[in-house]
């Protein structure tokens, strides 16, 4: 199959029930439409052409040919980012290698300091050089600022995100530009510990007091302002070389339960959902976001019966209507809400994801995924997809972290711009 990206399609997968999502020009080929001129289509974009979600075409081709290779052990192993416990470097880089993980997600109880946060992603960058990848590792962590700060005594504690809000309401011009400068440098600050992701920026529209689980983690309860501050967030994190991940898609900031303890519902409309929930996304989206993760609240207007992360319609929300081609990403699969389903990881696989967060049980979520791609319950072409996904990013990091050195004094540079954006409101 040719390997050059031209769009992301979304297509009903056969035998599954779910979605496939193809970004290749062989589905265009087979089936011109309205863009192809007598079964022709249109000029490609260069190879080093970046697409609007960071990789370029080529890194993309690339990625591709690397993953139909693979094992189908390598290929599952690719698509999760693992849970581990405990704060010792070789117990996660071990899971790593013995899996072929993207990589891990650091929690609160992995950190000890700085140099042990240090040590630990260097052993799991290790653990998937040494399994033969050539990509960096996914070595993320939940760095949002305020209550969600999972780095305590080893990184720079930021303002909660209410306060970039806020700051920008202030005054915009300022506002923006010390939100963008907060970002850059909480993005530089975790390159120098070893991260190569952040999940973060919260892209939720919060309703204020009826919000349990959003609240502060939010930038407004104003769309426009949301969208603004979420603008300047992704533009500083790419400029840091590290990967964002906004989240959580289509809107947790209305929905009046904790998708940590229950499944809740977002009740909005679909109208409401679009003047509303997806304006900070819709901006993101414009920013060149590299990943969207989406969240365990059932989305009434399309998707009542699932987690908005097991459901396909959703992800078509994601894919048409907001015209996002890059990664997607669940929320922690470790959550409550997803309990709805016996095997979230295949449903969110065969709905459109391309990474699973954080699954209960890593290494039997990894056995769950090889057993459904052995019966036919998901496709090795659904998941060289999400694979070849996750590399191309990865690709796209190691150049952007290369144009982007760490300051020797990153550390004073984080302090200063955690200073600006709580003096800025």
């Amino acid at each position: 199959m040719p390997a050059l990206v031209v769009a992301a399609v979304v297509a009903s997968a056969a035998g599954t029930g779910g979605w496939l999502v193809v970004r290749d020009t062989e589905l265009a080929r087979a089936s011109p439409g309205p863009s192809a001129v007598n079964g022709a289509l249109p000029p490609q974009p260069p190879v080093d052409a970046p697409l609007p979600w960071g990789p370029t075409a080529g890194e993309l081709a690339q990625a591709r040919s690397t993953v139909a290779g693979w094992s189908a052990e390598q290929l599952v192993g690719q698509v999760i980012v693992g849970r581990y416990h405990g704060t010792a470097p070789e117990a996660a880089a071990a899971m790593v290698r013995q899996l072929h993980l993207a990589g891990v997600s650091m929690q609160a109880e992995n950190v000890v300091d700085a140099a042990q946060v240090r040590a630990t992603s260097a052993a799991v960058a290790e653990a998937v050089a040494a399994d033969g990848r050539t990509h960096p590792a996914v070595i993320g962590v939940d760095q949002e600022g305020g209550t969600v700060s999972h780095l305590d005594g080893a990184a720079t504690r930021f303002p909660a995100y209410a306060e970039a809000g806020d700051a920008v309401v202030a005054d915009p011009v300022l506002g923006r530009t010390v939100v963008k400068r907060a970002a850059e440098a909480t993005g530089l600050e975790l390159r120098d510990l070893g991260f190569t992701w952040v999940f973060a920026p919260v892209a939720d529209v919060t309703i204020g007091a009826a919000d349990p689980t959003i609240g502060s983690r939010s930038s407004s309860e104003d769309p426009a302002v949301a969208a603004d501050v979420i603008r300047a967030s992704i533009r500083g994190y790419n400029d840091a070389g590290i990967v964002s991940t906004v989240k959580h898609f289509p809107g947790h900031g209305s929905v009046e339960g904790d998708s940590h303890t229950e499944f809740p519902s977002l009740t909005a409309t679909l109208t409401e959902l679009r003047e509303r929930d997806l304006v900070p996304f819709r901006a993101a989206v414009d920013a060149g976001a590299p990943a969207v993760m989406l969240g365990h609240m059932a989305v009434e207007a399309i998707a009542p019966d699932l987690p908005a992360s097991l459901a396909a319609p959703v992800y078509d929300l994601l894919r048409r209507d907001l015209g996002f081609d890059g990664l997607t990403i669940t929320d922690s699969l470790g959550m409550a809400a997803v309990s709805v389903s016996d095997r979230p990881a295949v449903d969110a696989l065969n709905a459109g994801a391309d990474l699973l967060l954080l699954p209960a049980d890593t290494a039997a979520t990894h056995a769950t995924l090889l057993a459904a791609l052995e019966s036919g319950d998901l496709t090795r072409e659904r998941l060289e997809d999400a694979a070849a996904t996750v590399v191309a990013v990865q690709l796209w990091q190691r150049r952007s972290a290369a144009a982007a050195p760490v300051p020797v004094d990153v550390v004073e540079r984080a302090a200063e711009a955690a200073a600006a954006l709580d003096e800025a409101d």
